[in-house]
């Protein structure tokens, strides 16, 4: 998974060549931000990234300023000249906080895409263990067998050792820098497994076992969270525009409403419910075990 800033077109290679930044914060701010760039593994200080995030504010600023200075003054609306500023902080506003959560989110996402997998690497381990392959020729294996994200934390295992890392060290490490607790689990177990001189196939079969359990569980959580979810998909997507719909035609006949008014909240209930169901499967995708 590509780590992408949005809304900006800056090189991450350049970004982490900087030794410099125009911001300078405490060790203690921004935690979150800072603990989120070290789990995306990406090399980028909390400075430097901050940095970026201000600068492009400076920059959207102005331009969004220029644009909505001009739209409103040849739209020849009222206070043009409060709205513009009110409105040019609005987007450039929207910019800053995106590319100020963006680490979050990729951390986020990248969990979930290893979480994805994980059993299925697995199972490819156990397999590979119980037909007598030395691990580190597994890890080799995994690293190049197309699982997703798995296969490239495997490979930056394979990589430290090979740098003469002792591969005990090396899964403990990448198990502390990693954004999933299911996968770090199963790395501290092959570790401390390794480390004990335990029969790694029990390890990584009660792994397995651990996680089809909460493979279940989650799959139960998602189906009680489903419910609200749908009802409210009924009410606010379905029954919410057909009483509108409904409401409106009885009142326009009334009325004598005019034909352009009609239009526009007929234009208003289609844009509505577009939105409605986008909102809606965003909500069931995020909602999705990160197990599946």
């Amino acid at each position: 998974m590509k780590f992408k800033i949005p809304f900006s077109f800056t090189n991450i290679e350049v970004l982490k060549r900087r030794k410099r930044s125009f911001i300078k914060t405490r060790k203690k701010a921004f935690a979150s931000l800072d603990e989120n760039l070290k789990n995306s593994d990406i090399g980028i200080a909390k400075d430097i990234y901050l940095s970026l995030c201000v600068k492009t504010l400076l920059i959207t600023f102005p331009i969004f300023l220029v644009v909505f200075f001009t739209a409103f003054y040849f739209l020849k609306a009222d206070y043009f000249y409060i709205f513009a500023p009110l409105a040019a902080l609005v987007f450039s506003g929207f910019i800053f906080i995106s590319q100020l959560n963006y680490p979050k989110i990729y951390v986020m996402r990248k969990a979930r895409g290893l979480e994805k997998n994980l059993i299925s690497a697995l199972q490819d381990i156990l397999i590979q263990l119980n037909s007598g392959v030395p691990i580190f020729d597994i890890l080799v294996n995994i690293s190049r067998a197309g699982y997703g994200e798995v296969s490239e934390e495997f490979k930056k295992i394979v990589r430290e050792i090979n740098s003469g890392t002792p591969q005990i060290a090396a899964i403990d490490a990448r198990g502390k820098k990693s954004a999933s607790e299911y996968f770090k689990r199963v790395l501290w177990q092959i570790s401390n497994g390794m480390r004990a001189g335990s029969d790694l196939s029990i390890v990584i079969a009660d792994s397995i076992d651990n996680l089809s359990k909460e493979q279940v569980i989650q799959i139960q959580g998602y189906g009680s969270k489903l419910n609200p979810l749908i009802v409210f998909y009924m009410l606010i997507g379905i029954i919410l525009p057909a009483l509108s719909i409904t409401f409106i035609t009885v009142i326009a006949s009334i009325i004598g409403m005019s034909r352009n008014l009609i239009i526009l909240f007929f234009s208003g209930m289609f844009v509505f419910a577009i939105f409605v169901q986008i909102m809606f499967l965003g909500l069931v995708r995020s909602r999705r075990p990160s197990l599946l």
